[in-house]
């Protein structure tokens, strides 16, 4: 008995480009956009935090300065990286 007939599928990478030349933005570069945003956000509200600390139990360690450079960092990497026209 033969197998009935399955339907090609197609994957993200079959997909053509209408536009010759140019290559489709990464979902990347939007997640560095992203994280580079709110890094920026968080590493000056950190600083004001360092001299007015809230209270909670451990805001000696002042994460919200740590987690913005961190996430300015990677941000900044991910945007570089990533950026369109590379």
């Amino acid at each position: 008995m033969q197998k009935p007939h399955e339907p090609h599928h197609t994957h993200a990478t079959d997909a053509v480009d209408p536009r010759p030349g140019r290559t489709p933005l990464s979902i990347w570069f939007f997640c560095g956009i992203l994280l580079l945003a709110y890094g920026l956000v968080l590493v000056p509200t950190g600083i004001y935090e360092w001299h007015h600390p809230p209270a909670t139990v451990l805001a000696s360690l002042h994460p919200t300065v740590w987690w913005g450079a961190l996430m300015t960092v990677l941000g900044a990497f991910y945007t570089i990286r990533f950026r369109p026209g590379r």
